[in-house]
């Protein structure tokens, strides 16, 4: 739609009316976006009406006459008054700023537009990017479930965006906020650009919600300018004769608590379970010959077939009773990662391994012995390895581990192929 010349200026706008869809609903938020000056100002309003997709037209932008729509049934009358009270509204808001002779900013519109609409100061949104940053924790938490290392993950992002900028407001949460947050986080902290570019996906997330719910004006992402340059990451696995090197290690008397550590490290080397979900494996969940575990991250329903290996520990520790019926002794993560890299010492599993990353456009090569990188996670990597290297098709592989896809899978399949490639080579020296 075009503007009218009143006066000096004439500026040119257009109203569109987007359906927002939402997980897991059949109906839509119907929010109403206005562009100007050459598209460079866009708002966007809630009009407080859900419509349901089949029951709207794309051509006249209003609902199809004689319909109902969302779980209250609202006419569409009622819904296309609301659409046609807030284009005149938006209308009116420009008649006044074009017989100012001024062209609005988003944040002098925004108001206006308020004001005339009749919006109470408790309807318009708060300004404060953090209040909506807890609202998106509230609400998504419960929505999906989060663990505590998701409540965790983005409390602490919020924490990097304080560091960044004490105050952010809604009217800041845009491109120009992606742009130079990632810019913050690796010429003033020095992250790492694969540990950035997860940051700004948590952010883009938040963003996204913020404006599906109406807390923040709609924008087009352009979240492309802040992935920054990466490398593949090194997996850290252990071979199979390191595996069975660890298993035959003999531990002094004085470090006799890491025998438990190897325990549960090699049992997650021999079965594919992540740490959180060993650390919550109750003695009922272990069946004559399998496992039953519901997994912790992903929520998947698992059945993995015991080995001698896994039911050798299974056996050792099947008469000792552990809090809350756990199937073993459990660390804290964190311990259990300094007391591996203890115990990858004390086995001498020092191959140098060399990783290669980015903070910002400078390469770091990193070359460091292999135990001071080993973590609980090694141990589910460590089964994924040799057992794609053992001959286990990939599609039973991911049976065992929860992977749903190969692409997940594929640095693990280039591991085997580059074994297998070197196996051959022993035929050379026989």
């Amino acid at each position: 739609m075009e503007g009218r010349i009143l006066n000096m200026i004439t500026i040119k706008r257009t109203y569109n009316f987007i359906l927002d869809k939402e997980k897991g609903k059949d109906d839509c938020k119907l929010r109403l976006r206005v562009k100007w000056d050459h598209n460079k100002s866009i708002v966007a309003f809630n009009l407080g009406c859900r419509v349901d997709p089949e029951k709207w037209s794309k051509e006249t932008s209003r609902c199809k006459t004689n319909t109902t729509h969302g779980s209250k049934k609202i006419l569409a009358s009622v819904i296309n008054r609301a659409i046609q009270k807030h284009e005149t509204v938006a209308e009116d808001v420009f008649s006044t700023f074009e017989v100012k002779d001024t062209l609005p900013t988003k944040e002098q519109f925004r108001d206006a537009f308020n004001i005339a609409i009749g919006r109470t100061q408790e309807e318009v949104k708060v300004d404060s990017f953090f209040d909506v940053f807890d609202l998106f924790i509230a609400d998504t938490s419960k929505a999906y479930n989060w663990t505590e290392a998701s409540q965790k993950r983005y409390s602490a992002l919020k924490t990097r965006l304080k560091e960044f900028q004490e105050n952010i407001s809604l009217r800041e949460a845009d491109n120009t906020l992606l742009t130079n947050f990632a810019h913050y986080m690796h010429s003033v902290v020095e992250l790492r650009n694969a540990t950035i570019n997860k940051r700004i996906k948590e952010l883009t997330r938040v963003l996204k919600w913020s404006i599906t719910k109406g807390h923040v004006e709609a924008f087009e992402f352009t979240t492309s300018q802040t992935k920054l340059k990466t490398t593949s990451k090194t997996v850290i696995y252990l071979t199979w004769e390191e595996l069975m090197h660890l298993k035959k290690l003999e531990i002094p008397a004085r470090k006799q608590y890491l025998e438990r550590v190897r325990d549960v490290f090699l049992f997650l080397c021999f079965t594919g379970l992540r740490y959180s979900d060993v650390s919550n494996l109750r003695k009922s969940d272990i069946k004559p010959n399998h496992i039953e575990v519901t997994t912790i991250k992903t929520g998947d329903s698992l059945k993995i077939e015991l080995n001698d290996y896994s039911r050798a520990i299974v056996e050792k520790y099947k008469n000792e009773i552990f809090d809350n019926n756990l199937a073993f002794p459990i660390s804290s993560n964190q311990k259990m990662n300094d007391y591996l890299k203890e115990l990858g010492k004390l086995a001498e599993l020092n191959e140098s391994i060399r990783e290669t990353y980015y903070i910002g456009n400078k390469r770091e090569d990193v070359v460091a012995p292999k135990y001071t990188l080993l973590s609980t996670h090694a141990g589910r990597r460590s089964f994924i390895c040799n057992a794609l290297i053992l001959g286990i098709p990939a599609n039973i592989v991911m049976k065992w581990t929860g992977h749903s896809d190969y692409k997940a899978m594929q640095p693990y399949i280039d591991i085997a192929d580059k074994a297998k490639a070197e196996a051959m080579t022993l035929f050379n020296k026989a």
